[in-house]
């Protein structure tokens, strides 16, 4: 069962317009960040309710996917962390295709070896948990049937 309700596009005026561009080709412009391709990520705010979209890197194993709430490594989460922490559902966009899934935040022997995929689709994310003292938070979003 899709998202439902109001959307609320993104304050920061260039992943506005990434998201716009790549929602409006069906990921087919629009699709990569720093030379890596990216999904988008639909959520429910926490706050407010309003469907947001977040353009993230694509990590992906086996039909289920990783987002990684890094902030570049500033000391605190991005905001759409909060929207996943509760959320029963969110939804994926990966091309033209888009699914619901259910989000779970990782943990222990699974996220070590989640964190290793992340850092293998964009090996930036080491550098980034460097940089901060917080675990970078990790949740894995399996396909709803």
């Amino acid at each position: 069962m899709p998202l439902s309700g109001e959307y609320a596009p993104s304050t920061s005026d260039w992943a506005r317009k990434q998201a716009e561009l790549y929602e409006s080709t069906h990921g087919e412009k629009g699709n990569s960040i720093l030379g890596r391709p990216i999904i988008l990520l639909y959520t429910l705010g926490a706050k407010s309710g309003k469907i947001r979209t977040t353009a993230l890197m694509r990590v992906e194993h086996e039909g289920e996917y990783l987002v990684v709430a890094s902030k570049g490594g500033a000391p605190d989460n991005p905001s759409w962390f909060y929207n996943l922490v509760d959320a029963p559902l969110v939804e994926l966009k990966d091309g033209a295709v888009r699914k619901d899934y259910t989000p779970r935040e990782l943990d222990g022997d699974e996220r070590a070896v989640w964190w290793d995929r992340a850092v293998e689709a964009f090996p930036n994310y080491a550098e980034y948990q460097v940089k901060t003292d917080r675990l970078i938070p990790i949740f894995l979003l399996t396909p709803v049937d």
